[in-house]
């Protein structure tokens, strides 16, 4: 027994001899333990571990083993360990709701579910609203993008649109406000053709807005600026002014008086401009000028004549022999006849080349000298642009007879045979007859190089498609 008691003492006091020891031996687990910690991931259990390791190592001091749980105070350390893992477990649940996880979200209850899901619909719906904003934002863009191009193509036809209302003006307004019967016969067709006409002048003052001039070689596209180039030239007052709601006065004066639309014709520069970019693009530039001179000369036969008609009914049909003849003989009291005989009478006024009857009155007078001086002024102007036309068009046959006689005059003067001579001149037809009498290189020179090589391309390619070595060339 006393043996049994003095082993239990030597086994006590060894244990609390050598604390140092037992404090060794857990070091070494703790140091395992973050060694495995080291190579794997934290997770939930090591967070416990160490804790209840901290909790465990401040009970009063006491050393700790691996059987800490057993003999006096397991109790109270068992209890203050689960008050431990409860304060834990609540900490844990905390962060994990100030933490969402997007794997645990699919798992969560319904209410929370049907919450985020509200929060996703109301974030696609705020996308869509997005995207047509954007969208919206971008078709404004492209409006506020779109500049016409004065070079090209579309603003053309948009021109050959413009002139038809401007020559139907010009050329019908007139003769309506002259001829009465006209105008009273066909009221509706041309209430339709005025406005379809005003419709178009209104489209062009607003394309005419949009359209972009040359700065430095760069189109222009900033719509203030081309806004205040537009409003700040004459064109776009005479533009105004040929819009302005003058018909009007077809409800005090009445449907017939086509004079009241007057100011359609200041639209008339947009017929000159069309005018001049035909002629830029046409092949035929001497042609179209003539046509255009033609023109303008019918233009002022036609006015001529439809002011002689309202000359001729302010005085009086019939009441001398200058005047039109009266409309009560059936041979002249129709529309026809009445346009016709006008038309001819002007023509042989301004061309001076026929007779007609001389003026009586005072106001015959002196409209007959201003036709008088007009058609001088278009005579001098048809027989200097006929002449200048058929100048240009021989001017290459000029040149080319003028290098002829110059080698014609030096064989003469160096007294070279006749067979030589032949030669020459039939060297000089063989170029004449091939049409090589042109410098390309003098005629080219004023063309950057890539537009050079794409006409030497145009020119040459046939030629070098049936080169085998070259065959390649017919994808280009």
């Amino acid at each position: 027994m006393t043996g049994q008691i003095n082993l239990h003492k030597s086994s006590t006091s060894s244990s609390t001899s050598n604390p140092h020891l037992t404090i060794k031996t857990l070091s070494e687990n703790e140091l395992e333990s973050v060694e495995h910690c080291g190579s794997r991931p934290l997770t939930a259990c090591d967070d416990t571990s160490s804790e209840l390791q901290r909790v465990i190592s401040q009970d009063n001091g006491e050393v700790i083993s691996h059987s800490s749980f057993r003999g006096r105070g397991a109790l109270s350390r068992i209890v203050r360990l689960v008050v431990v893992l409860r304060e834990w477990a609540h900490k844990s649940l905390r962060e994990q709701d100030q933490r969402p996880d997007s794997f645990l979200d699919r798992f969560r209850g319904p209410d929370i579910q049907t919450t985020e899901g509200h929060t996703i619909k109301e974030t696609q719906a705020a996308g869509t609203t997005e995207d047509k904003c954007k969208k919206k934002k971008k078709k404004k863009r492209t409006w506020e993008l779109f500049v016409v191009d004065p070079s090209g193509k579309w603003y053309y036809r948009w021109l050959l649109v413009v002139t038809l209302p401007v020559l139907y003006n010009w050329f019908l307004l007139v003769v309506r406000a002259c001829f009465n019967d006209l105008q009273a016969t066909y009221t509706i067709v041309w209430l339709t053709l005025d406005y379809l006409c005003d419709i178009i002048y209104i489209a062009d003052i607003i394309i005419r807005l949009r359209t972009g001039f040359l700065e430095q070689g760069l189109l222009v596209r900033d719509l203030k600026l081309l806004s205040d180039r537009y409003v700040h030239t004459l064109q776009f007052k005479l533009d105004v002014l040929s819009i302005l709601p003058t018909d009007l006065g077809y409800l005090a004066f009445g449907l017939h008086r086509p004079e009241l639309r007057f100011n359609r014709l200041l639209h008339f520069p947009r017929m000159f401009e069309c005018f001049d970019q035909t002629e830029t693009r046409t092949s035929y530039p001497n042609m179209f000028r003539i046509f255009n001179l033609v023109l303008y000369i019918l233009l002022i036969i036609h006015w001529n004549a439809c002011i002689y008609y309202a000359i001729s009914k302010a005085i009086g049909f019939g009441q001398d022999s200058w005047v039109y003849p009266n409309v009560t003989d059936p041979n002249y009291g129709y529309l026809t006849r009445e346009y016709v005989y006008c038309l001819y009478w002007s023509t042989l006024t301004l061309t001076t080349i026929g007779e007609t009857p001389p003026p009586v009155t005072d106001t015959e007078y002196l409209f007959v000298i201003f036709d008088f001086l007009v058609g001088v002024l278009i005579f001098a102007t048809i027989v200097g642009n006929v002449g200048s036309m058929i100048s240009n068009m021989n001017a290459t046959r000029a040149e080319f007879q003028a290098k002829i006689d110059a080698i014609k005059h030096y064989m003469q003067f160096r007294h070279v045979s006749k067979e030589l001579e032949a030669k020459v001149i039939r060297w000089f037809d063989y170029l004449w007859t091939n049409k090589k009498t042109v410098d390309e290189r003098e005629v080219l020179k004023n063309l950057p190089d890539k537009l050079r090589a794409e006409i030497a391309i145009n020119v040459h390619l046939d030629t070098l498609k049936k080169v085998s070595c070259l065959y390649s060339l017919k994808q280009i």
